[in-house]
C-alpha cells in the first residue's frame, strides 16, 4: 500500500491536460479511466496492458486518491417513500 498523499507524486491535475481532471502524471490517463476500469471488473494487469506507460505504482496512486475523494465526501442517505 502507498503511503499516505503519496498519491501527489503520481498524480497531477493541470486545466491543459483534459480539462483538468487528475491524470496520471507525463500520460492523459485519468483516474477516473484507471478506477472505472477496476470497478467494471478489470485487473490490474489488464489495466497495465492496456495502458504500456503506467506501473503498478499509478493504478494504486487511482486507487488512493479516489478512497481520499470519497472520504471527503457527506453522504445523505435516501429516504423511502413508504
Amino acid at each position: 500500500m502507498m503511503a499516505p498523499d503519496r498519491w501527489h507524486e503520481r498524480i497531477v491535475m493541470d486545466r491543459n491536460i483534459h480539462h483538468g481532471s487528475p491524470v496520471i502524471r507525463g500520460t492523459r490517463v485519468t483516474v477516473g479511466v484507471i478506477v472505472g476500469s477496476i470497478a467494471a471488473g478489470d485487473s490490474v494487469e489488464t489495466i497495465l496492458a492496456s495502458y504500456p506507460q503506467l506501473v503498478r505504482e499509478d493504478v494504486q496512486a487511482a486507487l488512493e486518491l479516489a478512497a481520499e475523494a470519497v472520504s471527503q465526501v457527506d453522504f445523505v442517505p435516501a429516504t423511502g417513500g413508504e
